[in-house]
């Protein structure tokens, strides 16, 4: 079973930065992805940034530019790194492995009602 714990999160100003991590174990392949998802108040989950199976990596256009997506080399440890943080940025942060049958490889994570979810980290990005 995969058990995924996220950490890093807390208050910044604008303009600030924070450096999420999240820590995966358990049965996750050389064939999952994984990734970064957020949702804030009132609003839909969102993707913020994807590491696919190959390495890939592609991110949302609300963070293309100012956040980072990285990963160890174990492939245990994944991170987000937020600069130029906005207010607009303030959300639970979420990090998931996608696997197969639901994930198929490449840049498509169509199906993350099916992923393996940790419980989140809150940023909140004060003006």
């Amino acid at each position: 079973q995969v058990r995924i714990v996220e950490s890093g999160g807390g208050s910044v100003e604008a303009g600030g930065s924070l450096r999420l991590s999240c820590v995966v174990s358990g049965l996750v392949s050389e064939r999952c992805g994984m990734g970064w998802w957020r949702k804030a108040p009132g609003k839909e989950r969102e993707m913020v940034a994807t590491i696919s199976s190959d390495g890939t990596i592609s991110y949302s256009d609300a963070v293309r530019g100012r956040f980072t997506i990285s990963q160890d080399s174990a492939k245990t440890t994944l991170y987000l790194q937020g600069n130029s943080l906005k207010t607009e940025d303030t959300a639970e942060y979420y990090c998931a492995a996608a696997c197969p049958p639901y994930y198929r490889g490449g840049v498509s994570f169509n199906n993350p009602q099916f992923y393996d979810w940790g419980r989140g980290t809150q940023v909140t990005v004060s003006s």
